[in-house]
């Protein structure tokens, strides 16, 4: 009976590495067979090439370090509820001993938007070059489409490298599990996150595009944004303790992914050759789709090629990030 115990979880380990290959096969052949008749021969060549050896990394990885990745999803999941509350105390905190307290976290997004709307429709007058490019909605549905996940993104990033540093002294707890430590954070930026999303479906209600069927999949960007930053941090917050310059090229590399970004643009209107260039940016998949969920008519599904790219490229980083993170951590209060 002991032996059957013991041998379970090596059954486990083989099942789900066969269910892996088995899916990485089947999406490999999807994108081999796909056809999409917008892209020549070339580019669908380069695509397809492409994302198969994505898959083929990425399954790769997966299977070779399973041990190494499994661990962090097991702890995180047994540490669900003591998650939560840490969460909740951490966004209470941020704004402790203010008399507004979290209205300053709503207070600096509507500025933003409101001061590029003002600069870039009214003065420069965008809305002219985006309806040229085949965009119809008002430009501040469109801008703030684009600055709700990107202002996620840049706060959970931010707050979830730091994650280490700024509990240090739960690091140097010894029966203390630092590797809640950034979801924490990245949850906890989630919350305003939520507010201005149902501001962004009252904005575009406002403009008379009510919700529809199409505006459900805003959840699965809001998954796959979560999943994207949460990967992101735990690659960082492992790395900034050991070299604290990270800090201001994050910023930096920040400050020109927006505007890498399609956040005040539209990429209908950048040239047909550089277009894959600036999708390898997977803000760009996110920024697109949050606007599809407001006024667009297409399911993400219907963009194969783009949401293939994204869960490959979110498996590599969650790799990076999962062993990156389990080497580094033993060494995180010595250097704390």
């Amino acid at each position: 009976m002991s032996g059957r115990l013991k041998d379970k979880p090596h059954i486990y380990k083989r099942i789900i590495i066969t269910c892996v290959v088995i899916l990485c096969v089947i999406l490999a052949a999807l994108l081999f067979f796909h056809q999409n008749p917008a892209d020549d021969q070339g580019t669908a060549t380069l695509k397809k090439g492409s994302g198969i050896a994505l898959i083929a990394v990425a399954g790769t990885l997966f299977c070779v370090f399973f041990d190494q990745l499994k661990t962090l999803p097991l702890e995180l999941f047994q540490s669900r509820s003591l998650i939560w509350k840490l969460a909740k105390n951490d966004f209470k905190k941020r704004y402790a001993g203010s008399y507004l307290g979290a209205v300053w976290a709503m207070a600096q997004p509507v500025v933003t938007v409101l001061m590029y709307w003002i600069v870039f429709d009214k003065v420069f007058n965008t809305r002219s070059q985006m309806i040229a490019s085949g965009v119809e909605v008002p430009y501040v549905l469109f801008l703030t489409a684009g600055l709700v996940p990107w202002f996620f993104f840049q706060e959970g990033v931010n707050h979830g490298m730091m994650a280490m540093i700024e509990y240090n002294y739960l690091v140097k707890k010894v029966v203390f599990n630092i590797s809640i430590l950034p979801i924490i954070k990245v949850i906890g930026a989630m919350f305003t996150h939520l507010f201005f999303t149902g501001i962004l479906i009252v904005v575009s209600s406002c403009y008379g595009y009510f919700p529809t069927i199409y505006t459900i999949q805003i959840i699965y960007y809001e998954l796959c944004l979560f999943l994207l930053v949460l990967a992101i941090s735990y690659i960082t917050c492992a790395i900034v303790v050991f070299f604290r310059d990270l800090q201001q090229i994050v910023a930096i590399i920040l400050q020109i992914g927006m505007w890498a970004t399609p956040i005040l643009w539209d990429i209908h209107m950048v040239p047909d050759q550089l277009k894959p260039l600036f999708k390898l940016n997977p803000m760009v998949y996110i920024v697109n789709g949050f606007r599809m969920s407001m006024y667009g008519d297409e399911w993400f599904w219907e963009h194969f090629y783009s949401s293939a790219y994204f869960w490959i490229l979110l498996l590599l980083l969650f790799t990076i990030g999962s062993m990156l993170f389990k080497k580094l951590k033993v060494h995180f209060a010595d250097v704390l």
